[in-house]
Protein backbone atom coordinates (compact mmCIF):
# COMPACT_ATOMS: atom_id res chain seq x y z
CA UNK A 1 0.00 0.00 0.00
CA UNK A 2 2.75 2.45 0.93
CA UNK A 3 4.80 1.50 -2.21
CA UNK A 4 3.30 4.26 -4.70
CA UNK A 5 3.35 6.98 -1.73
CA UNK A 6 7.45 6.23 -1.18
CA UNK A 7 8.38 6.63 -4.66
CA UNK A 8 6.49 10.18 -4.28
CA UNK A 9 7.19 10.99 -0.83
CA UNK A 10 10.86 9.90 -0.36
CA UNK A 11 12.15 12.80 -2.67
CA UNK A 12 10.10 15.20 -0.89
CA UNK A 13 11.48 14.09 2.59
CA UNK A 14 14.81 14.45 1.41
CA UNK A 15 14.56 17.86 -0.08
CA UNK A 16 12.66 19.16 2.79
CA UNK A 17 16.31 17.63 4.60
CA UNK A 18 18.28 19.33 2.37
CA UNK A 19 16.09 22.52 2.13
CA UNK A 20 16.91 22.98 6.09
CA UNK A 21 20.27 22.29 6.29
CA UNK A 22 21.29 25.06 3.03
CA UNK A 23 18.83 27.45 4.38
CA UNK A 24 20.04 27.33 8.22
CA UNK A 25 23.75 27.89 6.81
CA UNK A 26 22.61 30.76 4.68
CA UNK A 27 20.10 32.62 6.74
CA UNK A 28 22.63 32.77 9.78
CA UNK A 29 25.36 35.12 7.85
CA UNK A 30 22.26 38.15 7.90
CA UNK A 31 21.93 37.76 11.74
CA UNK A 32 25.53 37.79 12.76
CA UNK A 33 25.40 41.43 13.68
CA UNK A 34 22.59 40.62 16.02
CA UNK A 35 23.16 37.42 17.98
CA UNK A 36 26.55 39.51 18.31
CA UNK A 37 24.95 41.68 19.90
CA UNK A 38 22.87 39.67 21.54
CA UNK A 39 25.68 37.74 23.11
CA UNK A 40 28.40 40.39 23.83
CA UNK A 41 30.44 39.36 21.50
CA UNK A 42 32.66 40.52 18.17
CA UNK A 43 30.55 40.31 14.73
CA UNK A 44 34.15 38.90 13.02
CA UNK A 45 34.76 36.24 16.29
CA UNK A 46 30.78 34.99 16.30
CA UNK A 47 32.04 34.11 12.21
CA UNK A 48 33.39 30.98 13.94
CA UNK A 49 29.58 29.64 14.45
CA UNK A 50 29.40 29.28 10.53
CA UNK A 51 32.77 27.86 10.16
CA UNK A 52 32.66 25.63 12.76
CA UNK A 53 29.46 24.13 11.42
CA UNK A 54 31.62 23.82 8.00
CA UNK A 55 34.31 22.11 9.74
CA UNK A 56 31.98 19.53 11.08
CA UNK A 57 30.33 19.50 7.89
CA UNK A 58 33.69 18.14 6.40
CA UNK A 59 35.13 16.18 9.12
CA UNK A 60 31.68 13.74 9.21
CA UNK A 61 30.43 13.49 5.78
CA UNK A 62 33.01 10.36 5.24
CA UNK A 63 31.57 8.61 7.70
CA UNK A 64 27.94 8.84 6.33
CA UNK A 65 27.95 5.78 3.44
CA UNK A 66 29.84 3.10 6.03
CA UNK A 67 27.11 4.00 8.84
CA UNK A 68 24.30 3.88 6.62
CA UNK A 69 25.98 0.37 4.97
CA UNK A 70 25.99 -0.97 8.83
CA UNK A 71 23.05 0.88 10.58
CA UNK A 72 20.58 0.82 7.74
CA UNK A 73 19.55 4.23 6.09
CA UNK A 74 16.23 5.35 7.67
CA UNK A 75 17.99 4.52 11.36
CA UNK A 76 20.84 6.74 10.31
CA UNK A 77 18.67 9.69 8.40
CA UNK A 78 16.20 9.49 11.64
CA UNK A 79 18.85 9.89 13.81
CA UNK A 80 20.65 12.56 11.59
CA UNK A 81 17.35 14.47 11.63
CA UNK A 82 17.24 14.80 15.39
CA UNK A 83 20.66 15.26 16.10
CA UNK A 84 20.03 18.45 13.60
CA UNK A 85 16.78 19.32 15.48
CA UNK A 86 18.72 19.11 19.37
CA UNK A 87 21.68 21.24 17.81
CA UNK A 88 18.89 23.86 16.66
CA UNK A 89 17.68 23.96 19.89
CA UNK A 90 20.64 24.34 21.71
CA UNK A 91 22.01 27.32 18.91
CA UNK A 92 18.98 28.79 19.73
CA UNK A 93 19.35 28.66 23.62
CA UNK A 94 22.76 29.92 23.65
CA UNK A 95 24.41 32.67 25.85
CA UNK A 96 27.79 32.95 24.86
CA UNK A 97 29.94 32.29 21.88
CA UNK A 98 31.23 28.98 23.00
CA UNK A 99 28.07 27.64 23.64
CA UNK A 100 27.02 28.64 20.13
CA UNK A 101 29.86 26.95 18.63
CA UNK A 102 29.59 23.79 20.35
CA UNK A 103 26.00 23.69 19.23
CA UNK A 104 27.14 24.56 15.25
CA UNK A 105 28.97 21.84 15.66
CA UNK A 106 26.69 19.15 16.55
CA UNK A 107 24.38 20.61 13.78
CA UNK A 108 27.23 20.14 11.45
CA UNK A 109 27.35 16.34 12.59
CA UNK A 110 23.69 15.94 11.58
CA UNK A 111 23.44 17.48 8.62
CA UNK A 112 26.93 15.61 7.62
CA UNK A 113 24.51 12.15 8.12
CA UNK A 114 21.28 13.88 7.18
CA UNK A 115 21.54 14.81 3.43
CA UNK A 116 24.53 12.22 2.43
CA UNK A 117 22.05 9.00 3.55
CA UNK A 118 18.94 10.85 2.01
CA UNK A 119 20.17 10.80 -1.78
CA UNK A 120 21.77 7.29 -1.16
CA UNK A 121 18.13 6.32 0.12
CA UNK A 122 17.14 7.29 -3.10
CA UNK A 123 19.25 5.49 -5.35
CA UNK A 124 18.73 2.66 -3.30
CA UNK A 125 14.76 2.73 -3.44
CA UNK A 126 13.92 4.47 -6.65
CA UNK A 127 14.68 2.72 -10.34
CA UNK A 128 17.23 4.50 -12.48
CA UNK A 129 14.17 5.48 -14.96
CA UNK A 130 12.62 7.37 -12.71
CA UNK A 131 16.09 9.07 -10.82
CA UNK A 132 15.99 12.42 -12.84
CA UNK A 133 12.71 12.99 -11.64
CA UNK A 134 13.27 12.45 -8.11
CA UNK A 135 16.35 14.87 -8.53
CA UNK A 136 14.60 17.42 -9.64
CA UNK A 137 13.08 17.87 -6.70
CA UNK A 138 16.10 17.04 -4.26
CA UNK A 139 18.05 19.46 -6.23
CA UNK A 140 15.60 22.75 -5.78
CA UNK A 141 16.27 22.72 -2.12
CA UNK A 142 20.25 23.20 -2.88
CA UNK A 143 19.54 26.38 -4.83
CA UNK A 144 16.75 28.10 -3.02
CA UNK A 145 18.17 27.68 0.38
CA UNK A 146 21.15 29.99 0.18
CA UNK A 147 18.94 32.74 -2.15
CA UNK A 148 15.94 32.39 0.40
CA UNK A 149 18.13 32.74 3.85
CA UNK A 150 19.85 36.16 3.74
CA UNK A 151 15.85 37.91 2.85
CA UNK A 152 14.24 35.66 5.48
CA UNK A 153 16.94 36.44 8.08
CA UNK A 154 16.47 39.74 7.54
CA UNK A 155 12.76 39.94 7.99
CA UNK A 156 13.10 37.42 11.20
CA UNK A 157 15.89 39.79 13.12
CA UNK A 158 13.56 42.47 12.45
CA UNK A 159 10.12 41.69 13.70
CA UNK A 160 11.08 38.61 15.92
CA UNK A 161 13.81 37.35 18.15
CA UNK A 162 17.15 36.01 16.34
CA UNK A 163 16.52 33.10 18.43
CA UNK A 164 13.76 31.60 15.97
CA UNK A 165 16.36 31.27 12.93
CA UNK A 166 17.11 28.37 14.72
CA UNK A 167 13.85 27.26 16.35
CA UNK A 168 12.21 27.34 12.97
CA UNK A 169 13.83 23.83 12.31
CA UNK A 170 12.18 22.16 15.38
CA UNK A 171 8.31 21.94 13.37
CA UNK A 172 10.50 20.73 10.21
CA UNK A 173 12.65 18.39 12.36
CA UNK A 174 9.63 16.71 13.41
CA UNK A 175 7.61 16.22 10.05
CA UNK A 176 10.44 14.97 8.80
CA UNK A 177 11.08 11.86 11.75
CA UNK A 178 7.60 11.14 11.53
CA UNK A 179 7.49 11.09 7.39
CA UNK A 180 11.28 9.14 7.65
CA UNK A 181 9.61 6.36 9.67
CA UNK A 182 6.44 5.75 7.79
CA UNK A 183 8.09 6.09 3.67
CA UNK A 184 11.96 5.64 3.99
CA UNK A 185 13.03 2.25 3.58
CA UNK A 186 15.69 0.51 5.78
CA UNK A 187 18.30 0.20 3.17
CA UNK A 188 21.16 -1.39 4.17
CA UNK A 189 24.53 -2.36 2.10
CA UNK A 190 25.41 -6.02 1.54
CA UNK A 191 28.94 -5.58 2.67
CA UNK A 192 30.16 -5.45 6.45
CA UNK A 193 32.99 -4.18 6.06
CA UNK A 194 35.57 -2.91 9.16
CA UNK A 195 35.65 0.69 9.46
CA UNK A 196 39.05 2.22 7.68
CA UNK A 197 39.67 4.34 11.09
CA UNK A 198 42.91 5.56 10.06
CA UNK A 199 41.70 6.64 6.62
CA UNK A 200 38.60 8.37 8.28
CA UNK A 201 40.76 10.46 10.41
CA UNK A 202 43.71 11.52 7.68
CA UNK A 203 40.40 12.24 5.09
CA UNK A 204 38.54 14.33 7.89
CA UNK A 205 41.87 16.25 8.50
CA UNK A 206 41.77 16.93 4.57
CA UNK A 207 38.57 18.02 4.07
CA UNK A 208 38.33 19.93 8.12
CA UNK A 209 42.49 22.07 6.09
CA UNK A 210 40.67 22.29 2.95
CA UNK A 211 37.12 23.60 3.76
CA UNK A 212 38.22 25.47 6.70
CA UNK A 213 40.91 27.23 4.37
CA UNK A 214 38.71 28.27 1.80
CA UNK A 215 36.01 29.22 4.34
CA UNK A 216 38.37 31.68 6.00
CA UNK A 217 39.49 33.06 2.76
CA UNK A 218 35.89 34.18 1.72
CA UNK A 219 35.16 35.78 5.57
CA UNK A 220 38.65 37.44 6.27
CA UNK A 221 38.76 35.17 9.21
CA UNK A 222 42.34 34.57 9.68
CA UNK A 223 45.96 36.06 8.45
CA UNK A 224 47.15 34.72 4.99
CA UNK A 225 49.88 32.63 6.48
CA UNK A 226 47.33 30.83 8.88
CA UNK A 227 45.13 30.31 5.60
CA UNK A 228 48.02 28.98 3.61
CA UNK A 229 48.81 26.59 6.07
CA UNK A 230 45.84 25.10 6.50
CA UNK A 231 45.66 24.18 2.89
CA UNK A 232 49.04 22.50 2.99
CA UNK A 233 48.02 20.60 6.00
CA UNK A 234 45.08 19.76 3.97
CA UNK A 235 47.16 18.65 1.16
CA UNK A 236 49.88 16.67 3.61
CA UNK A 237 46.53 14.65 4.58
CA UNK A 238 45.34 14.09 1.36
CA UNK A 239 48.91 12.65 0.51
CA UNK A 240 48.95 10.62 3.26
CA UNK A 241 45.53 9.26 2.33
CA UNK A 242 46.70 8.31 -1.16
CA UNK A 243 49.50 6.76 0.43
CA UNK A 244 47.44 5.06 3.24
CA UNK A 245 44.64 3.91 0.12
CA UNK A 246 46.90 1.65 -1.55
CA UNK A 247 47.16 -0.47 1.35
CA UNK A 248 43.97 -1.56 2.50
CA UNK A 249 40.79 -3.40 0.84
CA UNK A 250 37.99 -1.21 1.35
CA UNK A 251 39.14 2.26 1.82
CA UNK A 252 36.14 4.87 3.63
CA UNK A 253 36.44 6.86 0.43
CA UNK A 254 37.42 4.77 -2.65
CA UNK A 255 38.48 6.48 -5.61
CA UNK A 256 38.02 3.31 -7.92
CA UNK A 257 34.31 5.05 -8.59
CA UNK A 258 36.28 7.47 -11.04
CA UNK A 259 37.03 4.51 -13.46
CA UNK A 260 33.27 5.14 -14.88
CA UNK A 261 33.11 7.77 -17.79
CA UNK A 262 29.84 9.17 -16.36
CA UNK A 263 30.77 9.43 -12.45
CA UNK A 264 34.01 11.10 -13.85
CA UNK A 265 32.56 13.60 -16.04
CA UNK A 266 30.02 14.61 -13.14
CA UNK A 267 33.20 14.86 -10.62
CA UNK A 268 35.21 16.97 -12.94
CA UNK A 269 32.98 18.88 -14.66
CA UNK A 270 30.19 19.25 -11.99
CA UNK A 271 33.40 20.53 -9.99
CA UNK A 272 33.78 23.08 -12.29
CA UNK A 273 30.36 24.10 -12.61
CA UNK A 274 29.49 24.11 -8.83
CA UNK A 275 32.23 26.64 -8.28
CA UNK A 276 31.26 28.69 -10.23
CA UNK A 277 27.65 29.29 -9.55
CA UNK A 278 28.97 28.87 -5.70
CA UNK A 279 30.27 32.10 -5.82
CA UNK A 280 26.64 33.52 -6.92
CA UNK A 281 24.93 33.95 -3.67
CA UNK A 282 28.37 35.10 -2.43
CA UNK A 283 28.69 37.86 -5.33
CA UNK A 284 25.17 39.27 -5.98
CA UNK A 285 24.21 40.24 -2.63
CA UNK A 286 27.13 42.31 -2.02
CA UNK A 287 27.05 43.67 -5.75
CA UNK A 288 22.76 44.76 -5.23
CA UNK A 289 23.73 46.18 -1.42
CA UNK A 290 27.31 47.77 -1.25
CA UNK A 291 27.40 48.28 -5.43
CA UNK A 292 24.25 49.55 -6.26
CA UNK A 293 22.74 50.94 -2.35
CA UNK A 294 19.92 48.52 -2.01
CA UNK A 295 18.16 47.46 0.97
CA UNK A 296 18.18 43.67 2.54
CA UNK A 297 14.87 43.14 1.61
CA UNK A 298 15.53 44.99 -1.59
CA UNK A 299 18.29 42.45 -2.66
CA UNK A 300 16.40 39.90 -1.30
CA UNK A 301 13.78 40.07 -3.83
CA UNK A 302 15.65 40.35 -7.17
CA UNK A 303 18.13 37.06 -5.80
CA UNK A 304 14.92 35.16 -4.93
CA UNK A 305 14.21 35.15 -8.85
CA UNK A 306 16.80 32.54 -9.18
CA UNK A 307 14.72 30.41 -6.69
CA UNK A 308 11.95 31.00 -8.50
CA UNK A 309 13.75 30.21 -11.86
CA UNK A 310 14.81 26.77 -9.84
CA UNK A 311 11.26 25.55 -8.73
CA UNK A 312 10.03 26.13 -12.19
CA UNK A 313 12.84 23.63 -13.87
CA UNK A 314 11.69 20.79 -11.44
CA UNK A 315 8.52 20.74 -13.09
CA UNK A 316 10.12 20.40 -16.81
CA UNK A 317 13.53 18.85 -16.18
CA UNK A 318 12.72 15.05 -16.99
CA UNK A 319 11.08 15.85 -20.43
CA UNK A 320 13.44 18.26 -21.12
CA UNK A 321 16.27 15.21 -20.29
CA UNK A 322 14.03 12.79 -22.22
CA UNK A 323 13.63 15.16 -25.25
CA UNK A 324 17.71 16.10 -25.72
CA UNK A 325 19.49 13.55 -23.49
CA UNK A 326 22.35 14.02 -21.05
CA UNK A 327 25.24 14.87 -23.01
CA UNK A 328 23.46 17.81 -24.82
CA UNK A 329 22.13 18.85 -22.09
CA UNK A 330 25.23 18.82 -20.27
CA UNK A 331 27.35 20.61 -23.00
CA UNK A 332 24.51 23.30 -23.42
CA UNK A 333 23.89 24.10 -20.18
CA UNK A 334 27.69 25.01 -19.44
CA UNK A 335 27.81 27.12 -22.20
CA UNK A 336 24.08 28.79 -21.53
CA UNK A 337 25.08 29.51 -17.79
CA UNK A 338 28.30 31.18 -19.15
CA UNK A 339 26.11 33.74 -21.04
CA UNK A 340 23.93 33.93 -17.49
CA UNK A 341 27.10 34.46 -15.38
CA UNK A 342 28.96 36.54 -17.08
CA UNK A 343 25.33 38.49 -18.09
CA UNK A 344 25.69 39.67 -14.31
CA UNK A 345 28.50 41.41 -15.15
CA UNK A 346 26.33 43.69 -17.37
CA UNK A 347 24.17 44.96 -14.66
CA UNK A 348 24.38 48.64 -13.43
CA UNK A 349 23.29 51.17 -10.97
CA UNK A 350 20.14 52.50 -12.32
CA UNK A 351 19.37 49.06 -14.40
CA UNK A 352 15.34 48.09 -14.21
CA UNK A 353 14.58 45.93 -11.65
CA UNK A 354 12.57 44.03 -14.09
CA UNK A 355 15.53 43.43 -16.20
CA UNK A 356 17.88 42.16 -13.25
CA UNK A 357 14.71 39.99 -12.05
CA UNK A 358 14.02 38.42 -15.70
CA UNK A 359 17.84 37.45 -15.86
CA UNK A 360 18.43 35.78 -12.92
CA UNK A 361 15.15 33.65 -12.98
CA UNK A 362 15.95 32.57 -16.71
CA UNK A 363 19.57 31.87 -15.52
CA UNK A 364 18.16 30.01 -12.00
CA UNK A 365 16.20 27.49 -14.36
CA UNK A 366 19.11 26.64 -16.52
CA UNK A 367 21.67 26.58 -13.37
CA UNK A 368 18.62 24.17 -11.87
CA UNK A 369 18.03 21.92 -14.93
CA UNK A 370 21.90 21.41 -15.18
CA UNK A 371 22.14 20.51 -11.53
CA UNK A 372 19.58 17.94 -12.04
CA UNK A 373 21.51 16.54 -14.91
CA UNK A 374 24.72 15.89 -13.36
CA UNK A 375 23.82 15.09 -9.96
CA UNK A 376 21.60 12.40 -12.14
CA UNK A 377 23.71 10.73 -14.42
CA UNK A 378 26.68 10.80 -11.94
CA UNK A 379 25.21 7.23 -10.43
CA UNK A 380 24.05 5.90 -14.05
CA UNK A 381 26.91 3.39 -14.57
CA UNK A 382 27.98 2.77 -10.86
CA UNK A 383 26.58 -0.83 -9.70
CA UNK A 384 24.73 -1.40 -6.46
CA UNK A 385 27.76 -2.34 -4.55
CA UNK A 386 29.44 0.78 -4.95
CA UNK A 387 26.75 3.23 -4.66
CA UNK A 388 27.66 4.12 -1.15
CA UNK A 389 31.02 4.38 -1.78
CA UNK A 390 30.20 6.65 -4.84
CA UNK A 391 27.56 8.95 -2.75
CA UNK A 392 29.96 9.61 -0.12
CA UNK A 393 32.74 10.61 -2.01
CA UNK A 394 30.36 12.90 -4.28
CA UNK A 395 29.30 14.24 -1.25
CA UNK A 396 32.81 15.35 -0.08
CA UNK A 397 33.56 17.03 -3.41
CA UNK A 398 30.26 19.31 -3.59
CA UNK A 399 31.36 20.50 -0.12
CA UNK A 400 34.81 21.34 -1.22
CA UNK A 401 33.91 23.22 -4.18
CA UNK A 402 31.00 24.84 -2.11
CA UNK A 403 33.18 26.16 -0.29
CA UNK A 404 35.93 27.14 -3.44
CA UNK A 405 33.04 29.03 -4.88
CA UNK A 406 32.98 31.62 -2.30
CA UNK A 407 36.75 31.78 -1.94
CA UNK A 408 36.99 32.15 -5.17
CA UNK A 409 34.77 34.89 -5.61
CA UNK A 410 36.25 36.79 -2.75
CA UNK A 411 39.31 36.05 -4.18
CA UNK A 412 38.25 37.95 -7.43
CA UNK A 413 36.84 40.87 -5.44
CA UNK A 414 40.52 41.23 -3.44
CA UNK A 415 42.11 41.26 -7.15
CA UNK A 416 40.05 43.39 -8.41
CA UNK A 417 40.57 46.03 -5.47
CA UNK A 418 43.97 45.66 -5.49
CA UNK A 419 43.91 46.53 -9.01
CA UNK A 420 42.07 49.34 -8.43
CA UNK A 421 43.80 50.73 -5.55
CA UNK A 422 40.70 50.54 -3.07
CA UNK A 423 39.73 49.28 0.13
CA UNK A 424 35.89 49.89 0.07
CA UNK A 425 33.64 47.98 -3.25
CA UNK A 426 31.86 50.01 -6.01
CA UNK A 427 29.71 49.14 -8.64
CA UNK A 428 32.49 48.38 -11.05
CA UNK A 429 34.25 46.16 -9.04
CA UNK A 430 32.23 42.91 -9.71
CA UNK A 431 32.58 42.20 -13.12
CA UNK A 432 35.75 40.60 -13.77
CA UNK A 433 34.54 38.15 -10.75
CA UNK A 434 30.94 37.43 -13.20
CA UNK A 435 33.62 36.92 -16.02
CA UNK A 436 36.01 34.73 -14.13
CA UNK A 437 33.11 32.94 -12.80
CA UNK A 438 31.48 32.48 -15.97
CA UNK A 439 35.03 31.23 -17.22
CA UNK A 440 34.73 28.75 -14.87
CA UNK A 441 31.54 27.08 -16.30
CA UNK A 442 33.11 27.30 -19.88
CA UNK A 443 35.68 24.71 -18.95
CA UNK A 444 33.32 22.60 -17.52
CA UNK A 445 31.75 21.91 -21.03
CA UNK A 446 35.18 20.37 -21.50
CA UNK A 447 34.61 16.37 -19.34
CA UNK A 448 31.12 16.55 -20.81
CA UNK A 449 32.17 16.25 -24.62
CA UNK A 450 34.24 13.06 -23.61
CA UNK A 451 30.70 11.55 -22.82
CA UNK A 452 29.06 9.37 -25.15
CA UNK A 453 25.61 10.32 -26.79
CA UNK A 454 24.29 6.99 -25.44
CA UNK A 455 25.66 8.31 -21.73
CA UNK A 456 22.70 7.42 -19.09
CA UNK A 457 20.23 6.73 -21.64
CA UNK A 458 18.85 3.71 -19.13
CA UNK A 459 18.03 7.27 -16.66
CA UNK A 460 16.48 9.38 -19.33
CA UNK A 461 14.40 7.65 -21.21
CA UNK A 462 16.56 9.28 -24.40
CA UNK A 463 16.42 7.21 -27.48
CA UNK A 464 19.27 7.42 -30.20
CA UNK A 465 18.48 7.53 -33.86
CA UNK A 466 18.93 4.56 -34.80
CA UNK A 467 18.95 5.49 -38.32
CA UNK A 468 21.57 7.84 -37.76
CA UNK A 469 23.83 5.46 -35.56
CA UNK A 470 23.65 2.53 -37.58
CA UNK A 471 22.18 2.92 -41.25
CA UNK A 472 23.36 -0.55 -42.47
CA UNK A 473 20.92 -2.23 -40.09
CA UNK A 474 17.45 -3.25 -40.71
CA UNK A 475 15.10 -1.49 -37.79
CA UNK A 476 12.94 -3.71 -35.58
Amino acid sequence: MLAPARKVLTPLIIACALFMENLDSSIIATALPTIANSLHTDPLRLNLAITSYMFSLAVFIPLSGWTADRLGARTVFRAAIVVFTLGSISCGLSTSLLSLVLSRILQGLGGAMMVPVGRLVLLRTIAKKDLVNAMAWVTAPALIGPVLGPPLGGLIVTYMSWRWIFFVNIPIGIVGLVLATLYIENVRGRSREKLDKFGFVLMGLTMAGLVFGFETIGRKLLPWPAVIGLMIGGCLCFGLYLWHVRRIPHPIVDFSVLKYPTYRASITGGSLFRISIGALPFLLPLMLQYGFGMTPLASGTLTFASAAGAMAMKMTATRIIRRFGFRPILIGGALINVVFLMGCSLFVPGMPRYVIFFILLTGGFFRSLQFTALNSIAYAEIPDQLMSRANTFYNMIQQLTLSLGVACGALLLNLTLSWHGESTLHADDFWPAYIGIGVMSLFSALSFLQLSPEAGQEMSGHKINLVETAPDKPIH
